[in-house]
This record gives C-alpha cells, sequence and structure tokens, in this order.
C-alpha cells in the first residue's frame, strides 16, 4: 500500500518535500491540480475527498463531524486528500518515465473493481462528485500503478536482515549527571550490591528497565551494551550527558527482534523510494487550482456515507 503523512498540512507536501503552488495559475473549471501536463479532474478529487471524509471523520463509532470543530476537520482532509492524489499523480508520472504500465490482466482488474465501487455509491455520492464509472477506472488505474511503481522501486531491498542487526535487548539501566555519583555507583557495584538496589538509590530517572533496539542508544553505550551477556553488569560508560551503568537481562528477545526485522525492512524501502521519487518532485511543476478547491466543501455531506474506495482495491489486486 501507498504510505500518507496523516499530518495537518498548511501547504501541499509530495514526500517529505513542500511544493510552492502557483496560485490561481490553473484555472480551468474541471481540473483541481496539473503536475507537468497531467492535469486530474474534480470528479476524482470528490472521490478520494467522500472517503477520506468518512475513515479520518468516523473513529471508534464516534462521529467527528457531530461532535468537533468541523471547519477544522474539513481543512485537514481536504489538505490529505491534495497531499495524496498530488504523491499518487507524481508516481505515475515517474512510472511512465520509467516505461512502466499496467498489463492487460491489470487493467481489467481496475475495470471490475470500478464496476463493484460505482455500484455502491448512493444518489447523493453521485450527486455530489459527479464522478463517471471511467472516471472511478481512472483512479484505480492511477492508484495501481502508483503502486506497482513502489514495488518496483523497493523490490531489491527485500534481502533478509540479520538477528544482530535487528536484535532487541533487555536490560536495566542506571544514568548519573556527575562524576561523583558515578564513582559511588561503581563503587557499590563491585561490592556486590544488587543492581536494582543501587538504581533505586542513584538512578535520576524513573526508567530501570527497558527493551532497546540498535540505533536507539548512543553509540557508546551500544557498543558495551550489546555485547554483554546475561546478567552481566557493565563498567562506567561516561557520555555527553551523563554516565551509564548496564545491567542486560536478555541478549536477544526473540518476538521483538523479529517485529523489528519487519520495520527495518520497510525503513529501507521508504528510503529507496523516497530517493527516485525525490528526484522527480524537485523538478515537478505544480499548478493548484486554488479557486475551484476553495469552492468545495464538506458541508450538507451527511447522506455521503462512501468509505470503501480502498477496500475495494485491496480486494482485486491483493
Amino acid at each position: 500500500m501507498l504510505c500518507c503523512a496523516f499530518t495537518q498540512l498548511s501547504a501541499c507536501r509530495l514526500g517529505n518535500m513542500e511544493i510552492s503552488m502557483e496560485r490561481n495559475e490553473l484555472t480551468s473549471y474541471k481540473n483541481v491540480f496539473q503536475i507537468n501536463d497531467e492535469k486530474y479532474p474534480v470528479e476524482i478529487a470528490k472521490l478520494y475527498l467522500c472517503n477520506y471524509r468518512n475513515l479520518y471523520g468516523k473513529t471508534n463509532g464516534l462521529d467527528l463531524w457531530q461532535n468537533s470543530d468541523t471547519a477544522s476537520l474539513e481543512t485537514y482532509v481536504k489538505d490529505v486528500t491534495i497531499q495524496e492524489l498530488s504523491r499518487i499523480v507524481c508516481m505515475v508520472l515517474l512510472a511512465e518515465e520509467k516505461g512502466l504500465e499496467l498489463s492487460e490482466e491489470e487493467r481489467l482488474l481496475a475495470q471490475k473493481a470500478a464496476e463493484e465501487y460505482y455500484q455502491s455509491l448512493n444518489a447523493p455520492e453521485l450527486s455530489y462528485t459527479q464522478i463517471s464509472e471511467k472516471q472511478v477506472q481512472r483512479a484505480y488505474e492511477d492508484y495501481a500503478l502508483a503502486n506497482k511503481l513502489y514495488q518496483v522501486l523497493t523490490e531489491d531491498t527485500h534481502e533478509e536482515v540479520s538477528d544482530d542487526e535487528a536484535r532487541v535487548i533487555r536490560v536495566q539501566q542506571i544514568c548519573v549527571t556527575d562524576e561523583k555519583s558515578a564513582r559511588a555507583v561503581e563503587q557499590e557495584l563491585k561490592e556486590g550490591t544488587d543492581f536494582q538496589t543501587v538504581a533505586e538509590k542513584f538512578q535520576i530517572s524513573d526508567e530501570l528497565e527497558k527493551t532497546v533496539a540498535r540505533g536507539e542508544y548512543p553509540q557508546k553505550i551500544e557498543d558495551v551494551a550489546f555485547n554483554l551477556d546475561n546478567d552481566a553488569v557493565s563498567g562506567r560508560i561516561e557520555t555527553e550527558d551523563g554516565y551509564y551503568f548496564i545491567k542486560c537481562l536478555n541478549k536477544f528477545e526473540k518476538e521483538l527482534t523479529e517485529s523489528n526485522k519487519e520495520k527495518i525492512k520497510l525503513r529501507r524501502e521508504k528510503q529507496k523510494f523516497e530517493d527516485s521519487y525525490q528526484g522527480f518532485v524537485e523538478n515537478a511543476d505544480f499548478r493548484m487550482n486554488d479557486h475551484l478547491w476553495n469552492k468545495i466543501t464538506l458541508s450538507d455531506t451527511d447522506e455521503i456515507e462512501t468509505d470503501s474506495f480502498f477496500t475495494v482495491y485491496e480486494k482485486f489486486f491483493q
């Protein structure tokens, strides 16, 4: 699936890069924005807007449209819509640059998805969006091609992550800020005082026990902590923000390590994708039809309930 950052936006961002909109540069009454030569129709933008209205406006049985600042919520949903659509269009254009296209089978799946989703729309939804089944098919084709590009750009990041690279350990730690306290801790530990007892006496924070993956400790502490055996206690480790003592409770948390492997793979995927994607975005010409987009509102849309655009996609493209 494509990844989106669901944060409040003051401007459109493609990936992590802010795009400077040339306000009112695009004046077509049918297109919300244009990236290079690719114009995006208002009907598809409204379709996304309806889905995001219900996906983000209803949570845990609570209808936020009835229980919150609807003006702020509308701004948020509209920003997310433009962000996601802009990202998809950039990916489609980048895919075309790289000679990628959907297969006949994939186009047929997009057609079937469009047929099913279009039939699910009620009369108010059709009236609000003014969308045609052909435009729904285009939306699915664009989404599918964007996903295909993501898979191609990240396919060589799926090599196995080693246990040691993803390893998560469980430790207890004592951290003090001054050398006098550090010497006192060191002396009590040498005398055989229980680590937790010493921690309760000197520790400056409440965090005694924690799980740690590689990269989460400063390198100086990691080099020591990840080489301790179970129940071993480190000597004094001096860092810029204080003095640390580490006791290893478990040098290999199996379940957490396996989970961390997936996080590392996803992080690699994202970085590999962003490297190519950002290069395209930096040279893209983005034009926003502010006049048209500002006129679109989510008020009086209580009868708009559709939220299944993406689940229908998953049904056909899983």
